[in-house]
């Protein structure tokens, strides 16, 4: 029996087609392979491009550091695939969400990035590698890195909890007709208990690097594109990309300084 994740006819894990050598330490990641796309117009030069599925990888050089983007597809259950089958490509391993999400508190705005500092694990993906009561924080250094980055930036930020959720439509609270909601008041307990937003992937990457025995780290930042408590939303809005240029800058930008400080040690 094969004893790690099955291949392809070329060698290569399965769903991402990728095999050793061919992702960089630093991997930043995103659902929106359009996002991954315009993310990888930032590298100096591109050295690998490969789609399966979903799955969407560029490797190449930013200011040269060796450095991925992978689009995984929406959720937590994808993004476990990549990120298991991309850690056999490359050890250690650091890898960064660059995200949209729904802001659950009133004075987020459009716009603004949200950092993570811990992710409710409210999808059952991670259940499967972790007990209930295992913690998805973001890795100390990536958090700092990200922090530093937005400030630099001058992007406006905030940093606290987010929860990921399983589903887009029940499991965020949204009332859409045809389909039943069974927690209709969803958003207003999570924001009663300071949950900063709603997202799909985030606790995966933080709950696998939490348990993982390989070196990774993890962490990221989501672009707020909807506020669920004030009811504004950026959706097929012309600064759309704009917003979303702000929050790939910052994901680059931290790359270059966990590169600067993992170059020292």
């Amino acid at each position: 029996m094969h004893a790690g994740p099955p291949l392809n006819a070329r060698g290569r894990y399965y769903h991402i087609d990728c095999g050793p050598g061919d992702l960089a330490p630093y991997i930043l990641t995103t659902g929106d392979p359009g996002r991954a796309r315009r993310i990888s117009r930032h590298f100096d030069r591109i050295t690998l491009k490969r789609h399966n599925r979903e799955f969407l990888t560029y490797t190449g050089v930013y200011h040269n550091i060796p450095v991925s983007v992978m689009a995984t597809g929406i959720g937590a259950a994808p993004s476990a695939i990549a990120m298991v089958e991309a850690a056999q490509c490359v050890q250690p391993a650091t890898f960064i969400r660059l995200g949209s999400t729904g802001a659950l508190q009133e004075h987020i705005s459009l716009g603004d990035l949200i950092i993570t500092t811990e992710a409710r694990r409210d999808e059952n993906t991670t259940h499967y590698y972790a007990p209930p009561d295992v913690k998805a924080r973001v890795h100390p250094q990536v958090l700092a890195a990200l922090k530093q980055a937005a400030q630099e930036l001058a992007a406006p930020y905030h940093l606290g909890v987010t929860c990921t959720t399983a589903d887009f439509y029940a499991g965020q609270g949204r009332l859409v007709p045809g389909f039943p909601t069974l927690e209709p008041d969803k958003v207003k307990r999570l924001s009663r208990a300071g949950v900063l937003n709603l997202e799909m992937e985030m606790s995966a990457y933080l709950t696998l690097a939490a348990v993982s025995t390989y070196r990774i780290r993890a962490g990221g930042a989501c672009a707020v594109f909807a506020n669920r408590i004030t009811g504004a939303a950026a959706f097929g809005a012309k600064n759309l990309h704009a917003i979303e240029k702000r929050l790939i800058r910052v994901g680059l930008r931290a790359v270059e300084i966990l590169a600067e400080e993992d170059g020292r040690k």
